[in-house]
């Protein structure tokens, strides 16, 4: 304090007791399927507030703390709640930005959109999300309907993300008709991955005998439907149908017709998460072959397909596995990373168990799982 008549220095204690605030807001989805919030109620009562002044002279002018305790307590009535009304409006405003569509590739997008509102429990919340993939640019719904599943009544971690088989099939369809599913191995991978006419010497010596020097061997597969998806307990099965055109390459570079014919071939799954992404590679465990057209004759059909056994799990499962590691992105929220998650595979579901981190925007980290 500087005046004409006094000056003095000394410190405020503020004392406040009994203060309750209670606030409600209302999570819910928006038109666009975002997450909402919006406050519904705050309610704030303060039993007393008490105001010391010390040091200096205080003793002569103490009596002005009675006058100080009232506007103190009418600025945190009216600000309190009004702070707390802007902070929910920046949370909703942020809920509004994320993405609720998804880029998974040149091919594909996913949709995380809400289908309803959250529902909210004692414990817990649940978001149900629409999760459907879709060939970029072309949004129209699969031609089947998620079926209905429940999540573990677990509380070891803090997120549990079901993922259904709806999730994997409407995958499957949108690859197919963006037409990813079709592999050509060209003279450069069948270079790199060995594949030549002097293989088929130990598979169908026919095919070997018509060659004097070893020629690359071409690959075209054509997907003739979406593979189909099964998701038993503890594994993920990939049933691949298609059609399959085998070459050669002449040493004056032009391609010669071998022989063609359908295959099923019937893959395992294999299922991790890296950096907040579903991975997905395939190890070929069963294949069948019908021929349906051939320049040679073949002794034996299970020779042939012994050889494209070998090719695909050499060259074009490779091939499908460098495509799928780019993985599907998980529903993430800003500033947050799943920490040590698992996979568990179940009838027609998977589920996602993990931990949260989540790092501030300043820079301070702090694990979400602490104060669990």
């Amino acid at each position: 304090m500087n005046a004409w008549l006094l000056k003095d220095q000394g410190g405020i204690t503020v004392s406040i007791s009994g203060l309750f605030i209670a606030v409600i807001f209302k999570v819910s989805r928006d038109s666009t399927g975002h997450l909402s919030m919006l406050l519904h109620n705050c309610q704030l009562s303060i039993n007393s507030v008490k105001v010391k002044l010390n040091g200096g002279s205080s003793w002569i002018y103490s009596f002005l703390s009675g006058f100080l305790e009232e506007p103190i307590r009418t600025k945190l009535d009216k600000n309190l709640c009004l702070n707390i009304k802007y902070k929910i409006q920046m949370m909703d405003a942020q809920l509004r930005k994320h993405k609720v569509l998804n880029q998974i590739d040149a091919f594909a997008q996913i949709d995380y959109s809400l289908v309803s509102s959250p529902a909210v429990f004692k414990s817990h919340i649940n978001l149900d999300l629409k999760g459907t993939v879709y060939p970029v640019g072309y949004h129209t719904d699969p031609p089947f309907v998620p079926a209905p599943f429940a999540l573990p009544n677990e509380g070891d971690s803090m997120l549990y993300l079901g993922v259904s088989s709806y999730f994997l099939k409407s995958a499957s369809l949108a690859y197919y008709r963006a037409g990813a599913l079709n592999i050509t191995i060209s003279e450069e991978l069948a270079t790199t991955f060995n594949l030549n006419t002097t293989l088929f010497k130990d598979f169908v010596p026919e095919i070997a005998l018509s060659y004097v020097t070893a020629c690359p061997v071409l690959l075209k597969l054509m997907a003739t439907s979406p593979p189909a998806v099964s998701l038993d307990a503890d594994r993920c099965i990939l049933q691949i149908t298609g059609c399959v055109e085998v070459f050669a390459v002449l040493p004056n570079s032009t391609t010669q017709y071998i022989f063609a014919g359908n295959l099923t071939a019937s893959t395992r799954a294999n299922l991790t998460i890296t950096k907040q992404k579903l991975i997905i590679s395939l190890l070929l465990k069963r294949l069948q072959f019908s021929l349906l057209h051939s320049t040679l004759g073949f002794s034996e059909m299970s020779l042939v397909e012994n050889f494209l056994s070998y090719a695909l799990r050499s060259a074009v499962i490779p091939v499908i596995n460098d495509k799928l590691g780019k993985g599907f992105p998980l529903l993430n929220l800003a500033h947050t990373t799943l920490t040590g998650p698992v996979i568990k595979t179940n009838q027609g579901h998977l589920v996602i168990s993990t931990d949260v981190h989540y790092k501030h925007e300043e820079g301070k980290d702090e694990d979400l799982h602490s104060h669990s």
